[in-house]
């Protein structure tokens, strides 16, 4: 598969009935638990699991998705969807790209990228990412950002 970067996080999907909305295809909202869950389970495979979150009174939280629909998946499909940390400051924000393709075909059907910043889980404020996050999520980060 060719992706638009180098070395993603990737995982496989399928499009099940209950993902397909009145028009036939699948439901833009899907897509967004989609992209939650390749970052839950990228941060997962980093080491960074809720157990771990709890732990540190520490999360990652969206405060922003962008998100470009480029063609529609119908039931059945297979698709894959990629992640890359592509930014971050090592205090508070994080931002991951996303690309879904469907591998029979491979069309690219969203590109996305998702703004995360770190909150200290008891009082839902933002706080500074704590050691175990710069270590951790400094494994997953993309090669070319600095």
């Amino acid at each position: 598969m060719v992706w638009d970067l180098a070395t993603p996080f990737v995982i496989d999907l399928q499009v099940g009935e209950e993902d397909i909305d009145g028009l036939g295809h699948a439901n833009n909202a899907v897509y967004v638990t989609w992209l939650e869950r390749c970052a839950w389970r990228h941060s997962q495979q980093l080491g960074l699991d809720l157990t771990e979150y709890r732990r540190l009174d520490r999360a990652m939280a969206v405060v922003r998705h962008e998100i470009d629909y480029l063609a529609s998946a119908y039931q059945d499909d297979q698709l894959q969807l990629a992640t890359w940390i592509v930014d971050w400051d090592q205090r508070l924000k994080m931002t991951r790209r996303f690309q879904l393709k469907r591998p029979s075909d491979g069309m690219t059907l969203l590109r996305a990228q998702t703004t995360f910043v770190c909150i200290e889980l008891s009082s839902g404020k933002p706080k500074r990412m704590p050691s175990e996050f710069i270590d951790g999520y400094a494994a997953g980060l993309h090669s070319t950002v600095s």
